[in-house]
């Protein structure tokens, strides 16, 4: 058998599983379109999707008012964004305080990491609002934001450690043979590594403490869930608004996923030396 007749069975088995695999792509997507329809009809909903635009915003007299939906939008938007960046500084520092040579500072990070892990993130957030934020005189949204930093932190200081822990050992001599400090080994030749390791766990942590923020509902926090909530029992527009905010958050997560996989392409992982 020639290299030729090989090349084209070859690609002749590449285009017949391309095409067995977009038929069973069709046909999943058809399934799943069937059995929303079939329970959309049980339902006998009266669907009324024409009143959903203007819970996003209106326009009166040229002026641009958002509505419930975009303010509650950028509720959860701010509320990410703050908890995100409390969650990587939360995370980093148990991270470095397990690995230190101080068994009190090991102690503490090793009982706060599994604490938070194995305790649901509702529980932590009552006890942030109706304990702690009383006495530190915290509003709702601060506990909210502090809630959710100390939940992901856990999570955040596990994946921190694991990267750091993937660095070859020769890095570390590599930098004390320079003369560095402890601090400017970790700062100038350890960290910038560890990070590109740590970006893609990081990224699924981020899209959990995005679709985790809706839990802080309950603490009345004007959010996209809460404002979608609030709607509802005014309107009684249960799908179309509930799928409207599942439909907020999908593009929320997508988007964060995108912009990493951006990074991801500028930062590639590069393979670290062997010791």
């Amino acid at each position: 058998m020639n290299e030729t007749t090989v090349k084209n069975g070859r690609r002749h088995w590449r285009y017949w599983q391309s095409a067995f695999d977009s038929l069973a792509f069709v046909a999943v997507l058809a399934g799943l379109g069937w059995l929303i329809s079939e329970g959309v009809g049980e339902l006998h909903y009266n669907w009324q999707w024409y009143r959903v635009p203007p819970y996003f915003y209106r326009i009166e007299d040229g002026v641009f008012y958002p509505g419930p939906l975009l303010r509650g939008l950028g509720v959860t938007l701010e509320l990410t964004g703050w908890s995100l960046l409390l969650t990587v500084a939360f995370g980093l520092a148990a991270a470095l305080l397990q690995r230190s040579t101080s068994w009190a500072g090991h102690a503490m990070a090793r009982v706060y990491v599994e604490m938070v892990r194995n305790t649901p993130l509702l529980v932590q957030l009552y006890l942030v609002y109706f304990i702690l934020a009383p006495i530190l005189e915290l509003d709702r949204f601060v506990a909210a934001v502090l809630a959710l930093a100390i939940f992901e932190g856990a999570f955040a200081a596990e994946i921190f450690r694991a990267g750091i822990a993937a660095i070859p050992h020769g890095q570390w001599e590599g930098g004390r043979a320079l003369g560095l400090a402890p601090y400017a080994v970790y700062r100038c030749v350890i960290l910038p590594q560890a990070i590109r390791l740590v970006l893609p766990p990081l990224t699924g942590l981020a899209i959990s403490l995005i679709k985790h923020s809706a839990l802080v509902s309950v603490i009345a926090v004007a959010d996209l869930t809460t404002e979608g909530r609030n709607l509802i029992a005014d309107t009684f527009m249960t799908f179309e608004l509930w799928f409207t905010v599942a439909v907020l958050y999908l593009i929320l997560t997508t988007s964060l996923s995108l912009v990493v996989s951006g990074l991801e392409r500028r930062l590639p992982v590069r393979s670290i030396g062997h010791d």
